[in-house]
């Protein structure tokens, strides 16, 4: 068997090789986070439950989801360990940021605040019309016309 005949199963085995070693360092580096949580610790759970580390075992964690309220986890549970700026933020509703420099308004009137609506724009009234003014005048004349030609038969036959 010659090299070129060889060269795609060791590609194909050098991709495989170089997957499965950046998944074992993100599954190191995971694991690495959930042994260095601490009590007082902010996490959130692979479920997206927000909540305080009280206790760690060897494979389990006691959360506190709420004031009083402590559940049991398991350590593979816990996906992201938070600093406690992010955690009050998502948690407590505390606004502030440190570096954070650009304000989102909660509404779009910032989008239109330069803009003046009095005479650029042109007002469309949809307000419905009275039946006397929505017909112009030819139109009545024709459908006179039509009526007169349905009584002769002569409309709609095939």
């Amino acid at each position: 068997m010659s090299l070129v005949t060889l060269l795609p199963f060791i590609v194909l085995i050098g991709a495989m090789f170089l997957m499965t070693r950046s998944a074992k360092k993100k599954q190191q580096a995971a694991a690495q986070m959930r042994n260095d949580m601490q009590p007082g610790t902010g996490v959130r759970t692979i479920g997206g439950m927000y909540a305080t580390v009280k206790e760690i075992q060897d494979d389990t964690v006691l959360l506190e989801v709420a004031p009083g309220v402590h559940a049991v986890y398991a350590k593979n549970a816990i996906g992201a360990v938070l600093d406690d700026a992010e955690y009050n933020r998502i948690v407590h509703g505390d606004d502030e940021l440190e570096g954070e420099g650009t304000v989102v308004p909660d509404d779009a009137s910032s989008l239109t605040a330069g803009e003046s609506s009095d005479d650029d724009v042109a007002k469309i009234d949809l307000g419905k019309k009275a039946e006397g003014d929505d017909a112009p005048k030819d139109t009545e004349a024709k459908g006179a016309e039509v009526k007169d030609a349905k009584a002769d038969g002569e409309g709609d036959a095939k």
